[in-house]
């Protein structure tokens, strides 16, 4: 890429988070923070500035965790939302709010992290048995394994009176965000890092098994370091903002279609291209009905929906 395409990308994406900044329904501006006004700096620091934060490291850790989903099932159409991911984390938040009760933050965590590495595990372990991988097959199947975790979901949610606080973990929105209770979603950065570090081994493993093996690589363990990374983006953006539908399936599909299927290369732009769609989205719902906010993820899900539907069918052989 020339360095004009650079500038414009950065310009992009800070245009979109000053936006971010200056958009709300109290109406103080930058410069009445850095002229010292209490209130500004109480609405930036405490809620402007880690909310864009957290939107950077959702959408960036989400759409990273989509692409290391395709490669190690070797599925365009994988996403930790089509893969029952999200589903498992999801499970493992109801699990820690009926066990843990008013644990610290990283109990709770680990409880659902543990949910959706064990997941994400048995539904790749099933694949893996699957002779026959047709492209549309595997979402498909992901999505109805994703609907069983989530009906066991709702059941235990009724059984201990928790449907009220699930239901608002199923429609992410980034207006509960403040400072002191997002920095878990720090976590997507070395996440993203030892994506970039074991991308090519990734794309050895989305070639196949018995390929991994013959230039050396531990396919299995390979596979088991990329649910890690996927079950770690996954299970902190489900416990701090919400489900985010799509993300990581539309935005590394889109990326590849312009710049090719070169992991390593494709990346940082994959995360790039995640945070902007996220930071857009965000905006886009903070304006329609302003000043009140509709929830991210019903814009993120008809973009996204619609987005998924082209993608099948621009694959003539499944259309």
């Amino acid at each position: 890429m020339t360095i004009h395409k650079y500038i414009l990308a950065c310009t992009l994406l800070v245009a979109l988070a000053v936006s971010s900044l200056v958009l709300g329904a109290a109406h103080v501006s930058i410069a009445d923070l850095f002229r010292g006004d209490e209130h500004a700096y109480s609405i930036y620091v405490v809620s402007r500035v880690p909310r864009l934060l957290a939107i950077i490291l959702a959408g960036a850790g989400l759409s990273v965790a989509g692409l290391i989903m395709q490669q190690i099932v070797q599925n365009r159409f994988a996403s930790p939302s089509t893969t029952g991911t999200i589903d498992c984390a999801l499970l493992g938040y109801v699990a820690g709010l009926i066990f843990l009760g008013g644990a610290s933050q990283w109990m709770h965590l680990g409880v659902i992290f543990f949910f959706a590495v064990a997941g994400t595990l048995i539904f790749v372990k099933f694949l893996q048995r699957l002779q026959f991988k047709n492209a549309v097959l595997v979402p498909l199947i992901g999505i109805m394994y994703g609907n069983v975790i989530s009906a066991l979901t709702t059941f235990i949610a009724y059984k201990h009176d928790l449907v009220q606080t699930m239901s608002s973990w199923t429609v992410a929105n980034f207006a509960s965000v403040l400072q002191g209770n997002y920095e878990i979603l720090y976590l997507a950065v070395p996440a993203c890092v030892l994506a970039y570090l074991y991308a090519r081994q990734f794309s050895a493993a989305s070639v196949g098994e018995s390929f991994a093996k013959n230039i050396g690589l531990d396919y299995q363990k390979i596979v088991f370091i990329g649910v890690i990374l996927v079950a770690v983006s996954s299970s902190t953006v489900v416990m701090i903002v919400g489900v985010l539908p799509f993300l990581g399936l539309i935005v590394p599909n889109v990326v590849s279609l312009f710049m090719g299927d070169n992991m390593k290369r494709i990346l940082p732009w994959t995360a790039y291209w995640g945070v902007i769609l996220v930071l857009a989205c965000d905006i886009l719902g903070r304006l329609i009905i302003f000043p009140y906010e509709m929830p991210i993820s019903m814009i993120i899900s008809i973009f996204g929906g619609a987005v998924f539907i082209y993608l099948v069918l621009r694959d003539k052989a499944n259309a």
